[in-house]
């Protein structure tokens, strides 16, 4: 069955990273909806949309629509996903879900009274290099995780004139706060320590003890250039070691024996290094950075079928622990 899809948002983020992921899908998009009307006309040619308009609430209402999606703010995310729990339509929103754990909260038990799913963009969980580390370490091959490391950084020109860090937190930082436990467990404890350069220049290390045993440290911060690789994640088991580099590389270390004395040295696929990058010469419409392959399980979920799709369960989860840290932090 097509899905007739009623879209919120056509800024930027949408039209060139959502929009044409969900449309590889068995969609049909039926109306948008943008305060900006220049936007909004842009968006309706470049997906073959008729029917545009100004209001969400509009939006939502309108009859023949199966499901609503929406990249806005995190206020316009918990009003307008609670209006369309409402109205018994299930929901895919860019996160964060709300500005706060509270209002994350509301649209679970809205989502929970409607009986209607409301799926979160956490495609960090379907970034090529993670979705593989995570697809090891489920499989069994790699044993218990002992430890987590990485980092996740961006410039202070993304944040100009939000000093506060707000939005470091509540768009990017939120990600690993869902991240950690995808790959290791349900984390018991968190401290964390920050340091400043200047105003809007801040790194803080997040420390953190899971359920499972496994101890982590997340280094994140405002004090490099996105121009440069930003994020990198370390798996520590017994005698084995998963990287991830910029979300697209892998390495899989294991327990491979000294070589350079051994005349009759080889390489070993049982106990040698295993790595993999995607090839970006090659023709093909691949998404390594995981909306496609998020977009793709939402679909799923909203149909009625199995489904891995993060939920606002995950979401409440995710902002619990960013409130923590930012308590943490003072910040």
């Amino acid at each position: 069955m097509t899905l007739k899809v009623g879209w919120i948002g056509c800024g930027t983020h949408a039209t060139q990273m959502l929009l044409p992921q969900l449309v590889r899908h068995d969609v049909e998009i039926i109306a948008l909806c943008d305060v900006d009307g220049l936007r909004l006309a842009q968006a309706g040619r470049q997906f073959g949309v008729k029917n545009l308009l100004s209001n969400a609430y509009e939006l939502i209402n309108t009859p023949g629509i199966d499901m609503v999606g929406m990249a806005v703010g995190p206020d316009q995310h918990l009003a307008f996903g609670k209006a369309a729990l409402e109205r018994s339509l299930p929901v895919f929103m860019e996160k964060p879900p709300a500005a706060t754990a509270e209002g994350a909260r509301e649209l679970l038990r809205a989502s929970e009274r409607s009986g209607k799913p409301l799926v979160l963009g956490f495609m960090k969980r379907y970034s090529i290099g993670n979705r593989i580390a995570h697809n090891i370490i489920t499989s069994g091959r790699f044993g218990r995780v002992l430890g987590l490391t990485g980092y996740y950084m961006t410039a202070p020109t993304y944040f100009a004139g939000n000093i506060d860090y707000s939005g470091f937190f509540l768009h990017h930082c939120v990600h690993y706060m869902d991240l950690v436990s995808y790959f290791v467990s349900p984390v018991r404890e968190m401290n964390a320590r920050k340091v400043e350069a200047a105003p809007g220049r801040v790194l803080f290390h997040v420390d953190l003890g899971f359920e499972c045993g496994a101890i982590g440290t997340i280094a994140m911060g405002t004090i490099q250039s996105r121009g440069t690789p930003v994020e990198r994640i370390e798996l520590m088991g017994d005698h084995q070691r998963l990287e991830v580099d910029d979300v697209i590389e892998v390495r899989w270390n294991r327990n491979p024996p000294f070589k350079t004395d051994d005349l009759a040295a080889t390489l070993n696929e049982d106990v040698d290094t295993l790595t993999w990058k995607p090839n970006f010469t090659a023709a093909a419409n691949e998404d390594h950075k995981g909306y496609h392959a998020l977009l793709t399980d939402a679909v799923k979920l909203f149909r009625g079928e199995a489904s891995a799709a993060p939920t606002i369960t995950d979401g409440v989860v995710a902002m619990e622990r960013l409130e923590k840290l930012r308590q943490l932090l003072e910040l």
